[in-house]
């Protein structure tokens, strides 16, 4: 099936509710799965990935398939690993090809007794009962691993016999993410300490307590982009806080170089556009990756030029992003190009470079790769023209409500008479 975006101007109005964020209920869900006690969760998520966690988490079955949803299915192999009794944990063709191994490891050493069913180092898993979990309680992990590796180890960390003393190896990727799981844990009475490359949690109950899920950022970074884009906005977006803890919140400053104002009320931002943006773009995405494509996307549709570091993680995500948006971007004359090596050996990171202004015509065709973030991320183009979006169901994954969202904005999102 493919959509045609389309808008008859420029200008946006109106209000949008945003749905809670997934990162955040997909921590809430496993820190209530190890609590004693049971809590209310408002605002959860929506999205097929949370949804999937909820019905995984109350499921008897001895088969679990986490589908496509990357975090919940590393979050509940370190949840599995640490439950009595066998079950298989499957995901997607996708998911079958993302590692696992390093996360695997780890709970090994801890004491649990995984197997791999399939090649080494990929789901899917057995999980059996704890041999003798907490026999071992200090990890040493590379700190440039997936940050949802580190996450999941953290939220089980209270539950096991002594605790665990977490040593981070080089440099840190998404940091933001880590803190919002330790942010997280401490609501619920956990405590922990970090002192340089080492966070040591105790062993410690989790407090059963209600909790209400803020909105997710990821999702308000289309409306920055349709901001940027525009010539006129007064736009609101309600459920953000300003004092967030998802390090995507960063699109606020951010967003200022493209000419858009964020102005904060109670749970919610109201974004404008000033005249004039700047005509040139940097920034490390290293510790808020979901929103390069976006930034990306927002580069190409203004002519900005932008260098982008830190976009490593990008490549074993649900699709390889990076070659992704290198695709679809050269189909409006918008080309994101790898730096050489050379500028890449003084600072330890790889920077890639966005050119062009995009020229969106003759109705341009995105491809979105079964993931959500692509479709997205591009959809803001139709405020320069008419574009379609291949298989945009995808974004069930994080925002089902997306084009519906759309919609009520005044963009024309058509759907084939007879889709195939």
């Amino acid at each position: 099936m493919t959509y045609t975006i389309s808008k008859p101007d420029r200008h946006l109005h109106g209000d949008i509710y945003l749905d809670g964020s997934k990162s955040i209920s997909n921590r809430a869900l496993i820190i209530r799965a190890l609590c004693d006690g049971f809590f209310e969760i408002k605002n959860l998520s929506t999205s097929k990935d949370t949804q999937l966690m909820q019905q995984l988490l109350a499921s008897d079955s001895e088969v679990l398939d986490a589908g496509a949803a990357g975090t919940t299915f590393r979050f509940l192999t370190a949840y599995l690993a640490t439950q009595q009794g066998s079950r298989t944990l499957t995901g997607s063709e996708r998911m079958k090809q993302r590692p696992i191994r390093l996360l695997v490891e780890a709970l090994r050493k801890l004491g649990a007794d995984i197997d791999y069913l399939g090649q080494e180092g990929y789901p899917p898993l057995r999980i059996h009962s704890p041999k003798n979990f907490g026999a071992v309680n200090v990890l040493y992990i590379p700190a440039d691993t997936s940050s949802q590796y580190l996450s999941a180890l953290l939220m089980i960390a209270p539950t096991l016999p002594d605790g665990l003393e977490l040593h981070l190896e080089g440099h840190l990727v998404s940091r933001p993410y880590l803190e919002m799981t330790l942010r997280m844990m401490a609501h619920f009475g956990v405590g922990h300490t970090w002192q340089g490359d080492v966070i040591w949690v105790a062993p410690q109950k989790y407090v059963a307590k209600d909790f209400t899920v803020e909105a997710d950022w990821s999702a308000a970074s289309y409306y920055y982009a349709l901001a940027a884009l525009s010539e006129r906005c007064d736009l609101r977006l309600h459920g953000l806080f300003e004092d967030s803890w998802q390090g995507d919140s960063v699109l606020a400053s951010m967003m200022e170089r493209f000419g858009v104002e964020t102005v904060f009320f109670k749970n919610q931002v109201c974004l404008t556009k000033l005249p004039g943006h700047q005509p040139f773009f940097e920034w490390d995405f290293l510790p808020c990756p979901d929103v390069a494509q976006t930034l990306a996307v927002v580069c190409g549709g203004l002519g900005v030029q932008g260098l982008f570091s830190g976009m490593e993680t990008l490549r074993i995500k649900e699709t390889d992003r990076i070659a992704a948006l290198q695709t679809e971007l050269a189909k409006v004359q918008v080309f994101l190009s790898k730096l050489p090596d050379r500028f890449s050996k003084t600072s330890g990171k790889e920077f890639y470079l966005v050119e062009g202004k995009a020229e969106v015509n003759g109705s341009p065709v995105f491809a979105t790769y079964e993931d959500h973030r692509m479709a997205m991320a591009f959809a803001p183009l139709a405020m320069l023209g008419e574009i379609r979006i291949e298989e945009p169901g995808v974004v069930e994954k994080s925002y089902p409500g997306f084009w519906e969202d759309l919609r009520g904005l005044g963009f024309g999102v058509e759907i084939p008479a007879n889709p195939i």
